[in-house]
C-alpha cells in the first residue's frame, strides 16, 4: 500500500477530485493549508503591496493498494497542473499495515 501526500493550487481542487473519480479512487481526506514558497516578492494591486510568500493550498492524503500509484499520481499530475511555479508537490511513502476499525479486517482488502 501506498500513502500519496499532495499540496495542490486550491483552485484546482474540484479538477483533481474529479480526476481521481474517475481513476477509482473514491476516499481521501484533505485540508485547507497555508506554506511558504520559493517566491520572496510581492505583488502590486491598485497600488497595495500584498506578500506571497504565504500561499493557501489544499492538502491531500490518499491511501492506496500499490496497483493504483501509477494512476493516481498520473491523475493528480494532469489535474492539478498549469504549468506555472506554485503547482505543488506529490509525496508518496509507504503502508505498513491498514485496519478497518468496524470489523477488523487488515490488509489491502480495507481499501475496497
Amino acid at each position: 500500500m501506498k500513502k500519496i501526500e499532495a499540496i495542490i493550487r486550491k483552485s484546482k481542487f474540484s479538477i483533481v477530485k474529479k480526476a481521481l473519480h474517475e481513476v477509482g479512487v473514491n476516499f481521501f481526506s484533505y485540508w485547507d493549508v497555508t506554506g511558504l514558497g520559493n517566491e520572496k516578492e510581492g505583488h502590486v494591486y491598485r497600488g497595495v503591496s500584498y506578500s506571497t510568500s504565504d500561499i493557501q493550498r489544499r492538502y491531500l492524503s490518499i491511501v492506496v493498494n500499490d496497483d493504483y500509484e501509477e494512476v493516481t499520481i498520473k491523475a493528480i499530475l494532469e489535474a492539478a497542473s498549469t504549468g506555472d511555479v506554485g503547482d505543488g508537490k506529490i509525496f508518496v511513502s509507504n503502508i505498513e499495515e491498514c485496519y478497518r476499525i468496524r470489523t477488523r479486517e487488515k490488509g489491502e482488502q480495507t481499501l475496497k
